[in-house]
């Protein structure tokens, strides 16, 4: 899907619609050393089987797309909840 890399939209520290420039959002790196992360890893080794079950068919064939969208006034940043795409390209818009 091709998305434009502005869009005009609600920012709500303006409290009006500005233009915000739109990103694909990428998670940073785990950390190691989190107490999630030291629970995981505990729970993972040894001789017995995996956590869970390791899945054999899959039923979505997508991922969810979060967006990163940043208000070209002020700064602020905010996410547009995941989008179910195989592919997306952010585009300049169309005059």
């Amino acid at each position: 899907m091709k998305f434009p890399k502005a869009i005009r939209t609600y920012c709500p520290r303006c409290n009006t619609h500005t233009l915000h420039s739109v990103q694909v959002y990428k998670h940073g790196q785990r950390r190691s050393m989190s107490e999630g992360q030291r629970r995981y890893e505990r729970k993972q080794e040894g001789y017995g089987s995996k956590r869970r079950p390791e899945q054999k068919r899959y039923a979505k064939v997508t991922k969810k797309v979060v967006l990163k969208i940043q208000c070209r006034t002020c700064g602020y940043k905010r996410h547009i909840l995941g989008i179910r795409l195989k592919k997306i390209e952010l585009v300049e818009a169309a005059r």
